[in-house]
């Protein structure tokens, strides 16, 4: 049975790494690299389970923190990467500063 809960995480973190490289835009892809990173933990916590070792939930905690603060941290950096190019992007600034 774990090893199905296992083949099912390894699946959908494929689908998560096809959406993150094929994604239509940036926030979709940041949205599929947070999905495969939560995937990531529960992949980690049932292997934990299957091998008896309990020391991999706090490898998956730690993984979890780190992957949230990535991702706050690339939307933070998009987002002001926004308010300076503006919405249309940075080829429309060319000569805003002349």
């Amino acid at each position: 049975m774990t090893f199905v809960v296992m083949a099912a995480l390894l699946a959908s973190m494929v689908l998560a790494l096809i959406r993150a490289f094929a994604g239509p835009g940036l926030y979709n892809r940041i949205l599929a690299v947070n999905m495969f990173g939560t995937k990531t933990v529960l992949f980690v916590a049932v292997a934990g389970f299957l091998f008896g070792r309990p020391d991999f939930l706090d490898i998956g905690i730690l993984y979890a923190l780190v992957n949230f603060v990535a991702v706050v941290a690339v939307l933070r950096l998009s987002h002001y990467q926004e308010l300076i190019s503006g919405p249309e992007g940075p080829e429309d600034m060319e000569g805003a500063y002349r």
